[in-house]
């Protein structure tokens, strides 16, 4: 049996590369803030970063303003790809919601929102 995570990316990238395309999809990041919304180390991210600038995904350049900060940007195939992942997601999240009546859809997006904030709540008291 194929596992959700072989099913959406297969072989692709892994949870953390696919994270990252996430954020940067949005615009360009800075390296600092790209490793803060994963919520990462910096070398954690550069990691990551380096994985995608191989694969031809991301592109890094100077940042405008300071051409000491290093910037990361999609590239035309990394906004293909991630566009590809997105429809993947999105088909599996209707099918398995399928089962479930518009308020179920509604309560649980609440709880959902609301477990998010419980650990965002814990994990700034560390």
């Amino acid at each position: 049996m194929q596992s959700m995570r072989d099913r959406l990316y297969g072989d692709l990238l892994d949870p953390a590369q696919v994270d990252a395309l996430d954020v940067v999809q949005a615009g360009a990041r800075r390296m600092s803030e790209l490793a803060e919304a994963l919520r990462v180390d910096a070398s954690t991210a550069t990691r990551t970063v380096d994985r995608l600038v191989e694969a031809g995904l991301l592109r890094r350049t100077s940042a405008p303003d300071d051409g000491r900060v290093v910037v990361v940007e999609l590239t035309a195939a990394g906004r293909r790809l991630h566009e590809r992942l997105s429809k993947r997601r999105r088909t599996m999240l209707l099918t398995v919601l399928e089962g479930f009546e518009p308020a179920e859809r509604a309560q649980l997006a609440d709880l959902l929102e609301r477990l998010v904030r419980g650990v965002d709540r814990y994990v700034s008291q560390l």
